[in-house]
């Protein structure tokens, strides 16, 4: 299995403080990965960085085989259209705008023609089981409604990586566990997902767990090896 994402010795450091220390860690193709740990650990800057939206302070990420450091913002911004997909706790859904715009919306920037935008849209809200709501407004879905809005936005251009940062927070415990299935079904389907929660029930949703805490990976669990700063402990 070849990586997707791979980062080395990687540091994020905002002034004085460093919000990641050292984080090395491979993420396989195709993989369902949690990153889990408290509020403040550093996973949102981990999101951000394994995300493109952000670049390290030091060290190396490669995303699906470019080195981040090395692109442009322009080039950072094409990858990210036809590579990642994210999903929030916050749907970010545009009020007043129909389920099945929203979603073709989210694929301006890919340079798909309006028509194929639609198209894809359209399957996309089908394959989340939404294929009766495709013209209603945000307002006029419950809330598990409009996370799977947002997912079928995330993945109707077939994004290689779907980032899910706390998909769940914002749900009742029947809504998220739709959401943790269809999450699992796309993961089955080839997208590899990166899961970013504070709820350790929410993770063991995935077959595999970092844990995070003070900006350092201290757990794998697929090795069940703690890393320290920079390396493996």
């Amino acid at each position: 299995m070849s990586d997707i994402i791979d980062l080395q010795n990687v540091r994020k450091e905002y002034g004085s403080v460093a919000a990641l220390r050292g984080v090395s860690l491979r993420v396989g193709r195709g993989e369902f990965v949690a990153i889990v740990g408290p509020s403040g650990s550093g996973k949102s800057t981990l999101l951000q960085l394994m995300g493109t939206l952000d670049r390290p302070t030091s060290g190396t990420v490669r995303i699906d085989g470019h080195d981040v450091a090395s692109l442009s913002d322009a080039q950072l911004s094409a990858l990210r259209a036809q590579r990642i997909g994210f999903v929030f706790q916050q749907f970010h859904l545009a009020a007043g705008v129909s389920a099945v715009d929203n979603v073709a919306d989210g694929m301006l920037y890919q340079g798909i023609a309006p028509a194929k935008r639609r198209e894809l849209a359209v399957a996309s809200l089908e394959r989340v089981g939404l294929g009766h709501r495709m013209e209603h407004r945000p307002n006029q879905l419950s809330g598990g409604e409009r996370q799977r809005v947002a997912v079928a936005r995330a993945t109707a251009g077939s994004p290689s990586i779907l980032f899910a940062d706390e998909p769940t927070g914002n749900l009742d415990s029947v809504a998220g566990a739709d959401v943790m299935t269809l999450l699992g079904e796309l993961n089955r389907d080839g997208t590899t997902v990166l899961l970013i929660t504070h709820d350790r029930d929410v993770a063991a949703n995935a077959p595999r767990n970092f844990h995070i805490r003070d900006g350092a990976i201290t757990l794998d669990s697929s090795t069940g090896q703690g890393t320290s700063i920079g390396g493996m402990a």
